[in-house]
């Protein structure tokens, strides 16, 4: 006898990059993966410019849309609110969405700064409702494996961690001020969008981070104001100019609680990388490197091989027995980006479906956060700042 699976109706605030990429995740989750805990219903999308998020509904398969987010929150068909939109409202409708009773999915970094991300955490724990962080990447099949790799002993004692997350799309000085070099707007600039999730995925695979010391900094002062109706990678300036307020790149030397040390590079200036979010953590008894352009592979290196016999070695994660590959295709068969947004979803579902709390949660994001504000802190004080 087939049960009826728990229904949970969505309604997702934001229509445009990570809107889409939310869409993917909840069109395709229970289509990919049919033993998921809870099925998502696309009951809502949410934009203020009614032409374009009316073209998102048909596009992306919602039920419906809004103009207003505030009319989400007072609609009884709505269970859980996906926040997809710039950094600097993300508080604003997480605290009124707690108040109201919703589930939080929340994009990341998780607020402007640590004290917004207090109270997002504070508002959504008196609520007791059920919260979630956008740190997609812990669900790339080959970080999940490694992960298994580093609880399971395999690396030993950890020591180092490097990375670097490299962009190269604001390089040229007259691309124009978009939402994203507006301080106002998205907080900081490489630093929160990029190397918040280096950061989480330290966080998660080696430790927390205690103190960290480094290097902001700014190379293209003034652009182009942006043109109307333009935006993204295909934004288009106007003749006025104003002032870029948030960093180009950072570079942070970062120590772990447990020992080890590391650093963290971001930036949107380095030529030939489009999307070059890499790592490599080094153990007493092993290693690991990941570079997100080549997906589905994992690099492993053992020194528990035998002299002679020793060498890193790529690990194609596509395997049945690899984290979240049951869900997709024969071995060998590659999965992309998007893909990970489908992951997130099930989880998500799972956790609400057996009434616990999804990870990562806020708990996450305003950890992140906090060394997001160390390493700012640190910039200006020319000094090591503890983190929290």
């Amino acid at each position: 006898m087939n049960v009826a699976k728990k229904k949970v109706n969505v309604a997702l605030i934001g229509y445009k990059f990570m809107g889409k990429a939310h869409s993917f995740g909840y069109k395709n989750a229970a289509a990919m993966f049919p033993d998921i805990a809870a099925e998502p219903v696309m009951k809502a999308i949410v934009g203020r410019d009614q032409a374009a998020v009316k073209a998102a509904v048909e596009q992306f398969g919602w039920q419906g849309y809004e103009t207003d987010y505030n009319r989400v929150l007072t609609r009884d068909d709505i269970d859980l609110v996906d926040i997809s939109t710039g950094n600097n409202v993300h508080a604003e409708i997480a605290v009124a969405a707690a108040k109201a009773g919703k589930d939080i999915f929340c994009e990341k970094p998780l607020a402007m700064n640590v004290a917004e991300a207090k109270q997002m955490l504070d508002a959504v724990e008196r609520a007791g409702v059920k919260h979630m962080i956008n740190f997609n990447y812990r669900t790339v099949p080959a970080l999940a494996l490694a992960k298994k790799i580093i609880s399971d002993g395999l690396i030993g004692r950890v020591f180092h961690w490097r990375s670097v997350y490299l962009q190269d799309w604001i390089i040229d000085p007259s691309f124009p001020l978009v939402w994203r070099l507006d301080k106002s707007v998205a907080g900081s600039g490489s630093l929160g969008d990029l190397a918040a999730h280096s950061i989480d995925i330290a966080n998660w695979l080696v430790g927390d981070v205690a103190e960290v010391s480094s290097n902001l900094t700014t190379f293209v002062k003034s652009r182009p104001k942006l043109a109307a109706t333009t935006g993204g990678l295909s934004a288009r300036g106007s003749a006025e100019v104003a002032d870029v307020t948030v960093d180009d790149a950072v570079i942070a030397l970062v120590k772990f609680k447990n020992g080890a040390i590391g650093t963290i590079e971001a930036t949107r200036f380095a030529a030939g990388n489009r999307n070059g979010n890499r790592f490599e953590i080094n153990g007493d008894k092993g290693a690991i490197r990941f570079n997100v352009e080549r997906l589905n592979e994992l690099e492993y290196f053992s020194r528990q091989d035998a002299d002679g016999l020793q060498g890193w070695r790529t690990i194609n994660v596509t395997e049945g027995t690899h984290p979240y590959a049951e869900g997709w295709w024969p071995a060998g068969h590659i999965i992309g980006w998007g893909e990970t947004f489908v992951h997130q979803v099930v989880n998500l579902m799972g956790a609400i479906a057996r009434d616990e709390m999804p990870s990562p949660n806020f708990v996450d994001g305003l950890k992140c956060q906090q060394v997001l504000e160390a390493i700012e802190k640190s910039n200006q004080s020319a000094r090591w700042e503890k983190v929290g």
